[in-house]
């Protein structure tokens, strides 16, 4: 019997099975090619009770993290939008010189790095060694460990309670969604703010976007299940933003739950709202998503092997973990994709889990001229396109995959 992170009610419903998959970001070196490669059934399930959609753990975070090949600070896009972010918070709350700002999952210091700049007291907390290493490099605290009641508890007691806690794109990370939140509850000072930012599960679902689905995100949030979340742990959200991120993405506003400076806002009940328009509150809705996703699969594998069948070089772009969950779902491997290129020289000279693509230099893609560039990291497409824009130069195409095929 499977049980739910958030409630604990046996899971019974199927949200979304997309067979046997292996880890989105244990890319490979030329050694690993021809050995053991674990797959995992990436099946996701939708609880009756808390509807909190959830894939059961069949990889400790210590394995899926400790070494971990994705950095932040190769995508200028969200860059742009951390430093946004970094002006907003510490607009909005005050936070100075005289504040602490903790990040979870700070990853290579890509966010705290602007926080440094205007000579806030930073610290991250990073379980990933060799990314923590990287942020030190850059002159960020970071604490290479994983986060929960008993990191928060030591913390609290060396006199480190934050002003502001900043979580983005982790809390769909933890397998141990309470003790991950009750840490916020520790840490948090008296009058403290923690941020999160998760893709919206409302988006994921009007927009089709299963590729998001993948063994490191333990779990997928509406705002009606993050509400339920935070609420067993004292804690209020007070004000939530949609944003574009990652495809549509919730930020978060958190205060203890007695706290009335916050003043909740009107943005929540309209993010309720929107929920209960498209009915998140009620089981039907996820039971029905499995065949959208069949479709894309259809779409996409039908445009691929058509396109190859009439002599077209296809590439792809961006060796993003959600392009690995499209790529094996749908099948597609070194017979019909070439190569995938990326930034990140972390990623340069290894192989995507599971199809085995070769990962390359993006001067490749000029070198080889494809007819189409998938691009897999499609909720960054126009700053992919923007960069590959001389592909246009002999005739090439882009091909977005996500909400279905279409090309550009």
């Amino acid at each position: 019997m499977r049980f739910c992170r958030l409630c604990g009610a046996g899971l019974q419903h199927t949200f979304c099975d997309l067979g046997m998959s292996p880890l989105a970001n244990a890319y490979l070196d030329a050694t690993q090619l021809n050995g053991r490669e674990p797959f995992y059934p990436l099946h996701a399930w939708v609880c009756d009770q808390c509807l909190l959609v959830q894939l059961e753990e069949f990889a400790a975070p210590e394995i899926i993290f400790t070494d971990y090949a994705y950095f932040s600070s190769y995508s200028d896009t969200w860059l742009q939008h951390t430093e946004r972010f970094v002006g907003i918070v510490s607009s909005r709350f005050g936070i100075g010189t005289a504040s602490r700002v903790v990040e979870i999952a700070s990853n290579d210091g890509y966010l705290l790095q602007y926080f440094r700049q205007r000579g806030v007291p930073v610290l991250g907390i990073e379980p990933a060694a060799n990314v923590a290493r990287a942020a030190e490099e850059k002159g960020i605290p970071t604490r290479a460990e994983f986060f929960g009641a008993q990191c928060a508890a030591r913390l609290a007691s060396e006199g480190m309670r934050a002003d502001l806690i900043v979580a983005n794109n982790v809390l769909a990370h933890v397998p141990s969604a309470n003790d991950f939140v009750e840490g916020i509850r520790v840490l948090l000072a008296a009058q403290g703010v923690a941020t999160f930012e998760f893709p919206h599960l409302l988006r994921l679902m009007l927009e089709n976007q299963f590729d998001t689905i993948y063994h490191e995100h333990f779990s997928y949030f509406s705002l009606l299940a993050a509400q339920r979340l935070f609420g067993r742990h004292a804690l209020r959200i007070f004000d939530v933003e949609e944003l574009p991120t990652h495809g549509g993405s919730l930020r978060l506003y958190v205060c203890h739950a007695g706290e009335a400076k916050h003043a909740s806002m009107s943005a929540v009940d309209k993010v309720l709202a929107d929920e209960r328009r498209e009915r998140l509150d009620s089981l039907g809705a996820y039971t029905a998503f499995q065949e959208q996703v069949r479709a894309t699969k259809r779409g996409l594998v039908e445009f691929l092997t058509g396109a190859k069948s009439t002599g077209k070089r296809i590439a792809a772009y961006g060796a993003a973990a959600k392009g690995n969950t499209l790529l094996n779902y749908c099948g597609i491997r070194g017979d019909t994709v070439d190569f995938v290129a990326d930034r990140s020289p972390h990623k340069q000279g290894r192989y995507l889990p599971g199809t085995h693509i070769p990962i390359v230099h993006p001067e490749r893609v000029r070198e080889a001229r494809p007819d189409y560039l998938l691009i897999l990291p499609w909720n960054i497409k126009d700053e992919v396109m923007q960069q590959n824009a001389f592909v246009r130069e002999w005739g090439g195409r882009f091909v977005v995959p996500i909400p279905q095929v279409a090309v550009l």
